[in-house]
């Protein structure tokens, strides 16, 4: 192959196919990712190596793997890919930042706790901005994102989700969302103002399916307690687990968001010791966060966040059977 030459120009399409093959750790889940066949994305990391003159694949038992040198390029690649979204927050900029569209994508307490106030406010102060939701959670939020089929993405942060220092995101900090113990009124520590979460461990648990966040923060928050909890039921609706908590069918953690949980024979109390959380926050692709329109949305997150937060720190205990909502 020819030595790298002292100018040369990068197919920004090609470039993105390095990216995502770099993402995904394979041909065939790049290509479901760029909705193309494995083939057409070899083509395009051939061509790019043709582009740039050295190589970028090798070969790695009965695939490939990426070379060093194709490790370069990727650190310029999210350079790259930040400059580009900032061109075009920047050529957004010419207008007011009043008129748009736009879809955030967040997990499903956050659509029903956060975004009404948010997305109230936001339709008060810019009638003009257009907004779209849909439920995702990581990974296929951030895939969503990544496509540019998701301008904001609303997550927790857990396994799934991308690492605090991943440079393709820009983050905004939301709220900490408190969980609570979720109990039936006839169990036995009901009466209690604090519930010691080791306590719990000879009950069966409801807890969310592991893949989603609420299921992974609660064995998470489990194992933290010094016990991993017997789940009897999976269950992701908040009011089906609610009905099945009060049935007596076992205990849950609930998240405030999700807050109040109207059953007469249910009760919420607060845990013992510094109580648990899972840290919401909102992420659109990097540079993208100079984009006027963006920006306003993330304002009016940041907003509701801080105040759900207010809300939410009120206490939990007898007499408080449901915690106040946004």
């Amino acid at each position: 192959m020819e030595q790298v030459s002292g100018s040369f120009s990068i197919d920004l399409r090609r470039l993105g196919a390095l990216r995502e093959l770099d993402r995904r750790g394979s041909l065939a889940k790049a290509a479901q990712a760029m909705h193309l066949t494995p083939s057409a994305v070899s083509q395009q990391v051939a061509a790019l190596s043709r582009e740039l003159g050295v190589p970028l694949l090798e070969r790695h038992g009965r695939g490939v793997r990426l070379t060093g040198q194709a490790r370069v390029v990727l650190q310029h690649a999210d350079v790259i890919a930040t400059q580009l979204e900032r061109a075009r927050a920047d050529l957004a900029a010419w207008s007011d930042g009043r008129r748009g569209t736009l879809t955030i994508g967040a997990f499903s307490s956050a659509i029903s706790g956060l975004l009404p106030a948010a997305l109230a406010d936001l339709a008060r102060m810019c009638p003009d901005i257009d907004v779209a939701v849909v439920e995702a959670e990581p990974p296929d939020l951030f895939t969503r994102l990544d496509a540019g089929e998701v301008d904001v993405a609303v997550a927790v942060d857990f396994a799934a989700a991308p690492p605090f220092t991943d440079r393709r995101y820009a983050r905004t900090a939301l709220l900490a969302d408190v969980l609570d113990v979720a109990l039936p009124a006839t169990h036995r520590l009901a009466g209690l103002d604090r519930i010691p979460l080791r306590e719990l461990a000879a009950d069966p648990w409801i807890v969310g399916d592991a893949h989603s966040c609420c299921g992974a923060v609660t064995r998470s928050v489990c194992a933290a307690g010094g016990f991993t909890p017997e789940i009897r039921h999976a269950v992701n609706d908040w009011q089906s687990l609610a009905a099945l908590v009060e049935a007596g069918a076992g205990v849950a953690l609930v998240p405030r968001l999700v807050q109040p949980l109207h059953r007469p024979g249910l009760v919420v109390r607060a845990p013992e010791g510094h109580p648990p959380s899972r840290h919401v926050f909102a992420a659109v692709r990097s540079g993208a966060e100079h984009d006027p329109v963006l920006a306003a949305v993330l304002a009016q997150l940041t907003a509701a966040g801080e105040a759900a937060t207010r809300k939410f720190m009120a206490p939990v205990g007898p007499g408080r059977d449901s915690i106040r909502a946004i």
